[in-house]
């Protein structure tokens, strides 16, 4: 049984219909425009702790809690999900992106108990980076090691 022409010709322009299309300046227009203004709250909230007298280290300490809280709280009020899908890259690589990774599995999977639910599955989308970052940074710290150790002078 073949599927004539015309069938083919209706389902490719349906196709065509539902398909997203994306422009890519603007996508980046977009992304440099959100992670613009993350970076700007962060440089406020850094500026106002000095301002109280915190020392740098701990400005940005300061600043990357406050950064995670804010990023959950509008991941619980489901805000952080709007600006995800209208900034892209720009929401979801900083520090706020982490965040909204590890809230949204807690959030989704609490009405499947404390243990199983949220325990279990809060890390699904933020446990690899957590591992992979761990791992890489013990095989650099080994391999450090190693050429300190045997005096390679790799540095």
């Amino acid at each position: 049984m073949s599927i004539s022409e015309q069938q083919k010709k209706e389902y490719e322009k349906y196709v065509e219909s539902i398909t997203p299309t994306h422009s890519l300046p603007a996508q980046m227009l977009k992304a440099f425009l959100t992670g613009g203004i993350i970076c700007t709250i962060g440089q406020f909230i850094i500026n106002q702790a000095t301002n109280m007298g915190a020392d740098t280290e701990t400005a940005g300490s300061i600043c990357s809690l406050v950064l995670v809280l804010l990023s959950v709280l509008l991941t619980g009020l489901n805000i952080y999900p709007y600006i995800v899908k209208w900034g892209g890259a720009g929401a979801l690589v900083p520090i706020t992106g982490f965040a909204n990774s590890v809230a949204s599995p807690a959030i989704e999977y609490r009405k499947e108990g404390q243990v199983f639910g949220i325990g279990c599955k809060i890390f699904t989308i933020a446990g690899p980076v957590i591992l992979y970052g761990i791992f890489s940074s013990w095989v650099l710290g080994v391999f450090y090691w190693v050429s300190v150790a045997f005096d390679l002078r790799l540095w």
